[in-house]
């Protein structure tokens, strides 16, 4: 027989084993406890009651014969993990009290663990539970924060998925961060889109941001939230990964949901895809380029943005159709990568309302 140790350190599993000691005499005890065993010599209870009550007498013996078996066991307790190569046969399983049941593949549980991020913050949460609940495999909350998720209580009740309401410090953990707004979520990751087959469905008007080696998560939040609000869908990157970084999604403030990213197979080859399906490809620069004031956008556009010490490439910059410059005061070198992205998607969206 075995059991399962039950706490935090599961992978321990717990058998009990014949001792070579033990003998007919049986007098071992309790076998997790150690306590309640029954000497050999030990004399049977009286029989005061056997005449008015028989019947009750005779299952009482039953009983004491059973509770002495237990009391009176040979096995006792021993640990044991499981081998290292996951040997988990049946017939292995059998013959050292374990089942294949009991034994986790580490090999799935990391694959597992690699199709699944975190989501923190109250509003990309919402905005989540509102886009794609399907996705959410775990939640934990804050007291503070339940009457504002009661319909997303319900639902992972109703649907079976585990939640938890704990208090800040379990929460910071279970995030990775303490900046969780009261609320994490353990979700399945949305894939990126290959650039075909976005193309294939994008509308007749289609504002597409493609980022060469941005990688600050707060800039990609940032970057999501000013897309979302001008109706930019798409974003090209080259891992579609970084969108989905719990301090990205929460930055975003709901935007990511509104948002995909879109991959090839190297970034310029992304680039010219969108180019060979009619898109103008729009270059920015701090020092060269025409005004952004004087500069019309077609209704296809892909604004195409780089980190802010190094810029784009050489060969990025000569696949842009329109090169241009946001003018200002010049006191500052440039500017950030989010606000410059906020600031072209602002004047395509006029633009295209106007």
């Amino acid at each position: 027989m075995n059991d399962e140790n039950k706490s935090k350190s599961s992978k321990v599993k717990v058998m009990y084993v014949r001792g070579e000691e033990a003998s007919s005499s049986r007098s071992s005890g309790n076998p997790r406890t150690g306590k309640g065993g029954r000497s050999a010599d030990r004399k049977a209870p009286t029989d005061r009651r056997s005449s008015s009550s028989p019947r009750r007498d005779e299952g009482s013996s039953r009983r004491n014969d059973s509770s002495s078996h237990r009391n009176d066991s040979p096995w006792r307790t021993v640990s044991k993990r499981p081998t290292e190569q996951g040997e988990s046969t049946q017939a292995s399983g059998e013959e050292e009290g374990l089942t294949a049941k009991s034994y986790i593949d580490p090999e799935q549980l990391r694959r597992q663990r690699q199709e699944e991020t975190r989501v923190y913050g109250e509003n990309a949460c919402q905005a989540l539970f509102q886009s794609r609940p399907e996705a959410i495999v775990r939640a934990w909350f804050v007291q503070s924060v339940t009457p504002r998720f009661r319909e997303t209580l319900r639902w992972l009740a109703a649907n079976r998925k585990a939640y938890h309401v704990v208090d800040d410090s379990e929460l910071a953990k279970a995030a990775g961060t303490e900046h969780h707004g009261g609320v994490c979520f353990i979700i399945k990751k949305q894939t990126g889109l290959d650039v075909a087959a976005w193309l294939s469905q994008a509308a007749e008007q289609d504002c597409v941001v493609a980022l060469e080696n941005v990688g600050n998560p707060h800039n990609l939040g940032a970057i999501m939230r000013s897309c979302a609000h001008f109706g930019a869908k798409a974003i090209l990157v080259n891992d579609a990964n970084l969108l989905e970084s719990g301090a990205a999604v929460r930055t975003a403030e709901g935007g990511a949901e509104h948002v995909r990213a879109v991959t090839a197979a190297s970034f310029l080859q992304g680039l010219d895809a969108f180019r060979r399906a009619g898109y103008s490809i729009v270059t920015t620069s701090s020092h060269e380029g025409q005004p952004l004031a004087s500069t019309t956008f077609p209704a296809k556009t892909v604004f195409v943005l780089g980190q802010e010490g190094e810029g784009l490439h050489e060969d990025t910059l000569r696949q842009g159709d329109i090169s241009l410059s946001i003018g200002g005061t010049g006191n500052i070198e440039s500017l950030n990568v989010s606000v410059a992205a906020g600031i072209l998607l602002g004047e395509w969206w006029r633009q295209q309302k106007a």
